[in-house]
């Protein structure tokens, strides 16, 4: 993580890698234009976010495929209301969740920007733990919450509120831009490459911008530098045909239950170290100056708050490594567990028991590799005679840049800076985006400016999600910033 002293300005004397003085000039008239019709507009940018999020277009299989694609049409007016042309719904086949595209290329001298964010959200999880309807945007306390608010539908009208703010006053952009609204985040972009190389000439962009990621914290705005690859499998095990009676049959029958359990027991320590067998062979080792300036990062108070960690339970790790445990170690999570019904439950022996079972990657480990010393490892440890079924569910790379000071991410940083009136924070992040390292790598290696509107009290994919809505507000003013920002260099 590398942290700004301070904020650039003209007469700050700092360079970039070139030696070339580091500084953004005051921002043009049409751009404060831009910012003055965002604040007067931006109770409208909060409804048009409410309408997207009282879709429950929730992705994962078991879940109604057509409230994702009414939320691919209500993204696409969405754009259209921009103002941006030539929005298309994209399908790749009528398995996978759309995608919605959209562009503005009328800068024949200016760069091409690539904006991405997702549309699809995840299951509401446990309906009765949220304080409002998850699928009814509530205002409580400066946030919004509901399902989706921060991820990732607010990155959707962070872009379009960005877009609108230039084309409802000067008419133009700064830049030219692609809009790419992804439809299957949440279930691991499986269909991401080929769709990739489907559209590639569609998607050719200098640069692109992700609006899916965290802040540090609230009213700090962050660059992501890294993301971690996610490799997950659906473990099942089964001993008999149908659940039997306890009373009748108990004593000598093999329960899949407790064999479920000794699986899960051995896939790592009371710590959080993983046991698979050969999981940190291909491991990148931190630098001294990474070492030190993760140690320095005081986390430990954000992510108590942040978690609702139970008093007097201690952290798995001392504060001085939580950097580097959160961004560039791999972490196991059991992510789910069922066998029989919480709600039905009566006195039998089951017939099965299923787990979800994930991994959390980071440089330089290969997601194949790892899917197939997790799966070797669940299968050697199977208590004999039990029918064991290991199914992959995710095998997505991690991603990083290799110096947040080039010129691009620094421009972005001052860009935040103006909107935020704080120092920009460059972090990793332990979550994972698919999206990001196959975009990147088709256009050789072009850069991702990784920016967010959560927060750490967001909750995203649990119970009460919610989105603060004054970064919201910050977030879209410095998009607004960026795009003029960038504009400014021919190459990006």
């Amino acid at each position: 993580m590398t942290n700004n002293p301070h904020i650039h300005s003209k007469n700050c004397g700092c360079k970039n890698e070139k030696g070339e003085p580091l500084f953004i000039t005051a921002p043009s008239s049409s751009t404060l234009k831009a910012i003055e019709y965002s604040e007067k507009n931006i109770a409208k940018e909060y409804e048009e976010l409410k309408k997207l999020v009282k879709i429950p277009s929730v992705s994962l299989q078991g879940f109604d495929p057509k409230e994702v694609k009414l939320s691919a049409e209500a993204t696409a007016e969405c754009l259209q209301t921009a103002g941006l042309e030539n929005v298309e719904i994209l399908h790749l086949n009528n398995d996978v969740h759309p995608y919605v595209y959209a562009e503005w290329l009328h800068k024949p001298d200016a760069p091409t920007l690539l904006l991405y964010a997702h549309h699809d959200v995840q299951p509401p999880g446990r309906e009765e733990k949220w304080n409002s309807n998850p699928f009814i945007p509530t205002e409580r306390n400066g946030r919004l919450f509901g399902r989706g608010t921060a991820d990732d539908k607010a990155g959707i009208i962070a872009h379009t509120a960005a877009i609108s703010a230039y084309l409802k006053t000067i008419g133009e952009l700064p830049v030219n831009v692609k809009v790419i609204i992804e439809g299957e985040e949440e279930i691991g972009s499986n269909n991401l490459g080929q769709f990739v190389r489907m559209h590639k000439e569609k998607l050719k962009a200098d640069s692109i911008i992700v609006t899916d990621c965290a802040n540090v914290d609230s009213g700090i705005p962050s660059i992501t530098t890294a993301l971690r690859g996610l490799v997950a499998v659906d473990i099942e095990v089964s001993a008999l045909d149908h659940p039997v009676h306890s009373g009748l049959w108990g004593g000598i029958l093999p329960d899949p239950v407790f064999a479920l359990s000794q699986i899960l027991s051995t896939l790592m320590d009371e710590k959080g170290n993983i046991k698979v067998k050969g999981i940190l062979d291909e491991l990148k080792i931190l630098t001294e100056l990474e070492k030190e300036n993760f140690a320095k990062l005081k986390m430990e108070s954000i992510a108590r708050g942040a978690t609702g960690l139970l008093n007097g339970l201690p952290f798995t790790a001392r504060e001085t490594e939580f950097a580097e445990k959160l961004w560039r170690y791999p972490s196991l999570s059991i992510n789910a567990i069922q066998s029989g019904s919480k709600k039905l439950v009566s006195n039998i022996i089951q017939d099965s028991a299923w787990a979800r079972v994930s991994i959390r990657i980071v440089p330089n480990m290969n997601p194949q590799d790892i899917l197939q010393k997790l799966t070797k490892h669940i299968e050697s440890v199977c208590p004999p005679g039990f029918r064991l079924k290991v199914t992959p569910e995710s095998a997505s790379n991690w991603w990083s840049i290799s110096n947040p000071n080039e010129e691009v991410y620094q421009i972005a940083a001052r860009s935040l800076e103006k909107a935020y009136k704080h120092t920009t924070q460059f972090i990793g992040c332990g979550a994972s985006i698919p999206f990001v390292q196959p975009l990147t790598e088709a256009f050789g290696g072009i850069p991702a400016i990784l920016v967010g509107v959560e927060d750490p009290y967001t909750n995203a994919h649990s119970e009460n999600e919610s989105l603060l809505l004054s970064d919201f507000q910050k977030s879209i003013q410095g998009q607004i910033y960026m795009l003029a920002d960038l504009a400014k260099f021919k190459k990006v």
